[in-house]
């Protein structure tokens, strides 16, 4: 598809063309597309984040880039979208600068960014521009004045004269806030922008002058770390808010997102500083294969377009010449569209300017796949029965870590168990779950038990486990829906609940089985005891101990472990945050078994699959149509540092239930547009997948 190049600008930012119609001959492909609606003015589905970090003594910066086969490149490995690099980590810039001469990379003899820009605009690839923020190692050594300090007036980040990097954190409170909105400025003059990613947004308790009259004109105590915290965590909004009104007046149709990494509940209050959110999440670079289906699970639920964001780095960026498993990579861009969210996949630009052949081979042998996709992920919303409450959004100044063991556990747990749900906050809408998870931590303040019981009155249902429901001081439980009185802390641990193979203890022995983790002692008022925990003859102390590990029950019921009130299950054991640390299978079978008492009819059940297969509802209302996501490959521990995945083990006949309203017109395997046989009755429609391979999309049509 040709464009006038007077007109390629506007187009790249206006266009309704979805990107698969202008690569996918499919016919199948083609139909799809015509029956959904079109992909619109926002994120594409296959981008490339390019670093280019690059030293100011490597000489040969950009001496063997060609602009077009630089674009050849991208268009053959399928790239629609590809991020390049205005100004990097060492402060260097990467095009033409009459303002700011001295920043540029002093080897670069050409207008690099320019050049990536119009080559890639002449085969339809958007270009988002790439600009540091916090990090930037020029200003750092050129206007120390600039630094977040510690309370011994250190640099935060890289406080050594040696430590090696440029991770000194530069503070918007000072003049460099200055420097940048001139750069910005600049920058729009240069080159056409068709976005921003503004890189490096930390919260970190800086002490630096200008932060500490600040505080001290507010009012605040400057001496405590936690109040240091909270202050700037209101810079970065109120930075974040002026970037955006400033950028606006340069161009008002530029993307812009503001990147720190990850995306929870803090990022909220700042939502209308954002037009789009990009989920930075490498399972080798220290997320985890759990973070992305963590953050994504929240993000897609803010109103904003969804990017998730990985590398084909074997460990993480930077990591030059290593290439990820290709396995590995489709599970994870598969993953991205499974849980509504574009693709992009982080690279790093050799300095020599010229894209890795075999890195392309890689990228493209999988972006291909996508493309075919895509029109069973364009505008597609999750269908969710499950809301899990975050735990972020309760930790102090919500600095607490990225992936919280209780959120890992919950994810965890519901993925194995192929339930659909999402994560929330206390400012979610409820209205759209049957049930509410709040795992291990999450108090509950006034507000939040009136939405609660809202939620119990309207017929919804409720799971919570060991703090969870209490009151923010931990005195006792918000109001009557839990049905028990706090005691106090479990006076032993661990302890053994007890269970018998039916109801709670459903597909378990009937045995004790113990709890590693302390629980909260508690006294039912009007609940029922699911099931019983008997105490060990004693605490293991020095004074006290049997054995290597822990004492063994004595046979004695000491308190109840799980009661149902109505509609509402309470765990006293922190079920979650045991999962996450050593997984014990008792743990999740009680929670599924929970969730069956009150979600009898679950959205999918595949029933006898393998734990580590995940299974992901999707609807796209335009099409009249809903998308069920197969996914099964297995994450191995096979080094110290990190998962990796390198095979893909057939499954056969997978067996599917999916809940229904009525009866599809017909059930497809895309975009192979095979036919599947099915049977609908009692509400569900019934298949069987005759071979899983990696990823499997499956249509109903209705």
């Amino acid at each position: 598809m040709y464009i006038p190049m007077n007109t390629r600008r506007d187009f790249l930012k206006t266009t309704t063309l979805s990107a698969a119609s202008l690569l996918v001959a499919d016919p199948f492909v083609q139909r799809a597309l015509a029956n959904d609606q079109p992909a619109g003015a926002g994120l594409r589905f296959r981008q490339i984040h390019l670093d280019y970090h690059t030293s100011g003594l490597i000489e040969d910066v950009a001496t063997q880039f060609d602009p077009t086969e630089f674009a050849a490149v991208m268009k053959k490995a399928s790239v629609n979208s590809v991020t390049c690099f205005g100004r990097c980590h060492h402060g260097l810039i990467y095009h033409d600068t009459s303002k700011f001469p001295e920043r540029r990379h002093p080897f670069l003899k050409r207008n690099l960014l320019k050049e990536q820009i119009d080559a890639c605009h002449r085969q339809d690839i958007r270009v988002p521009v790439y600009v540091t923020v916090q990090w930037d190692q020029y200003s750092a050594e050129k206007h120390p004045e600039w630094l977040m300090r510690d309370e011994q007036n250190r640099p935060i980040g890289s406080p050594g004269p040696f430590d090696v990097g440029f991770y000194k954190h530069l503070c918007v409170l000072t003049p460099y806030r200055d420097f940048l909105k001139a750069y910005l400025a600049e920058l729009f003059e240069k080159v056409p922008v068709d976005g921003l990613f503004l890189d490096i947004h930390h919260i970190l308790p800086n002490a630096n002058q200008e932060a500490v009259a600040a505080m001290l004109k507010a009012g605040l105590d400057p001496e405590k770390p936690e109040v240091r915290h909270q202050f700037y965590r209101k810079v970065m909004q109120e930075f974040k808010a002026d970037i955006t009104a400033f950028v606006r007046k340069l161009d008002p149709k530029t993307a812009i997102f503001f990147n720190s990494g990850h995306v929870g509940p803090h990022i909220r209050p700042e939502l209308s500083s954002f037009s789009h959110l990009e989920l930075e999440s490498l399972p080798s670079g220290g997320w985890g294969y759990l973070h992305f289906p963590l953050t994504a699970r929240y993000a897609r639920n803010l109103g904003k377009d969804v990017m998730g964001m990985t590398g084909k780095f074997h460990t993480s960026w930077g990591d030059f010449h290593s290439l990820k498993n290709q396995a590995a990579l489709q599970f994870e861009c598969f993953t991205m569209l499974a849980l509504n969210a574009k693709c992009s996949v982080g690279d790093q630009l050799h300095p020599k300017g010229r894209p890795d052949a075999a890195t392309y081979d890689l990228i493209g042998s999988v972006y291909a796949e996508v493309a075919r996709k895509e029109p069973w992920c364009v505008n597609a919303a999750a269908r969710t029965d499950i809301g899990v409450f975050s735990a972020e959004e309760f930790t102090v100044n919500n600095l607490g870590s990225r992936t919280p063991d209780q959120m890992m556990g919950a994810v965890r747990m519901l993925q194995e168990g192929k339930h659909q749900f999402d994560v929330v906050d206390s400012q979610s809408d409820f209205s759209g779950y049957k049930v509410l998870i709040m795992p291990d931590v999450i108090p509950v303040d006034t507000a939040l038990q009136n939405k609660l019981n809202t939620f119990l009155s309207k017929g919804g249902s409720l799971i919570a486990s060991y703090q969870s429901g209490l009151t923010p001081d931990g005195k006792g439980f918000a109001g009557n829906a839990f049905g028990v009185e706090l005691v106090g802390e479990a006076p032993y641990s661990p302890d053994f609940i007890v269970v018998n193979g039916k109801g709670i203890g459903k597909d378990l022995p009937d045995t004790e089985l113990v709890m590693y983790l302390k629980g909260m002692q508690v006294k039912p008022t009007s609940g029922k005891v699911l099931a019983q925990t008997n105490v060990p003859y004693f605490n293991r102390t020095w004074e006290h101990y049997n054995s290597h590990k822990h004492t063994p029950s004595a046979g004695k019921a000491g308190y109840p472990g799980v009661v149902q009130n109505g509609r509402v299950i309470y765990f006293m054991h922190p079920v979650f945050t045991q999962y996450a640390r050593n997984a014990p299978r008792w743990c999740r079978q009680l929670l599924l078994n929970a969730l069956d008492i009150l979600l009898p009819e679950p959205l999918v059940r595949v029933p006898d699959s393998p734990t580590a297969l995940i299974a992901t509802l999707n609807e796209q209302k335009g099409a009249n149509r809903q998308v069920l996501h197969l996914l099964y490959y297995v994450p191995e521990r096979r080094g110290n540092d990190f998962d990796i995945v390198e095979d893909i083990v057939p499954l056969a006949d997978t067996r599917i239930s999916i809940r229904t309203d009525k009866r599809p017109a017909k059930v497809n395997l895309v975009p192979e547009g095979k036919t599947l046989a099915f049977n609908y009755q009692s509400g569900r429609t019934e298949c069987t997948l005759p071979v899983l391979r990696g990823h499997q999309m499956i249509e109903l049509s209705f």
